[in-house]
């Protein structure tokens, strides 16, 4: 079982340059970032988390800027984005960015994809939230078309563009693994259309190791190898008794939570973190 680490980046927290260099230093495998353009002020739509929103929401560096500053200073860890809320965001630019980042780190990105919970925050980018499952398929489907061949277009029901050229084409073949976050069954069955792997919450609903074993059979049954689609647990406890069910189920990957915190704060529970990762072999 591969380890990792989930951290919302902000102004106030330990630089992503400096995290990722000492978490690859430390021998973790990946480093996942989260997103948020902005929190809008109505704050209507409840935190699935429960409780207030977190501090760390209102003030994500974007991801893909602070990924691009971490590529320059690692070699080895993957990057990825933990979630790219693809919902509001431009398919052509994300495909753009994509590429670039893929580039930049060396075929080094894994691309975490979501469709979100805030639905004042998507509205904002014009975005029905009742269309949003099916609006992130179809940029998805049009982002891949694009990576694809020298000339792409994409005519769906709410993505629509006529022959358009891009390049770069992303370094991975024939584009980074695309792991759809979200809840059991919605979200596992949308990995299996059209991801490579599936990013459960922890806690966000019982019996984990139970929809780990049922993911694997939705993918069999619509003719998907399952073991080449990854099971990443986002926001583990890093706590030995929950990690251990886990593995045994067939999970790829737990990422740690990071906090948003200075690097004398963050340093020592790296440290703890990575007796957990070589205890887990």
């Amino acid at each position: 079982m591969r380890c990792g680490l989930v951290h919302f980046p902000t102004d106030y927290a330990i630089s992503t340059p400096e995290l990722a260099r000492e978490a690859e230093q430390r021998g973790f495998e990946s480093l996942w970032l989260a997103e948020h353009s902005h929190i809008p002020a109505s704050r209507a739509t409840p935190f699935p988390g429960g409780g207030e929103l977190p501090k760390m929401y209102y003030g994500t560096l974007d991801p893909f800027v602070a990924l691009a500053a971490a590529a320059t200073v690692t070699t080895r860890i993957k990057l990825a984005t933990g979630i790219c809320l693809i919902v509001q965001r431009d398919p052509i630019h994300t495909a753009k960015e994509v590429a670039s980042l893929d580039h930049l780190s060396g075929g080094r990105f894994l691309f975490g994809v979501g469709a979100g919970w805030n639905v004042e925050e998507m509205a904002n980018h014009g975005t029905d939230a009742r269309r949003r499952f099916a609006l992130m398929r179809e940029r998805i489907e049009a982002m891949k078309a694009i990576w694809a061949g020298s000339k792409a277009e994409y005519h769906g029901k709410q993505v629509d563009f006529a022959p358009i050229f891009q390049w770069p084409k992303p370094l991975q073949k024939p584009h980074p693994p695309i792991h759809v976050g979200g809840g059991f069954p919605a979200a596992a069955h949308r990995a299996v259309r059209y991801g490579d792997g599936w990013v459960p919450v922890y806690g966000r609903g019982p019996g984990l190791p139970e929809q780990i074993a049922a993911f694997r059979k939705i993918a069999a049954e619509a003719g998907r190898d399952a073991n080449r689609l990854e099971v990443s647990i986002y926001a583990c406890p890093a706590d030995a008794a929950v990690v251990e069910p886990l593995r045994a189920a067939g999970a790829d990957r737990v990422c740690f939570f990071v906090p948003s915190a200075p690097r004398d704060e963050v340093l020592p529970l790296l440290d703890r973190y990575q007796k957990l990762a070589r205890a887990l072999g």
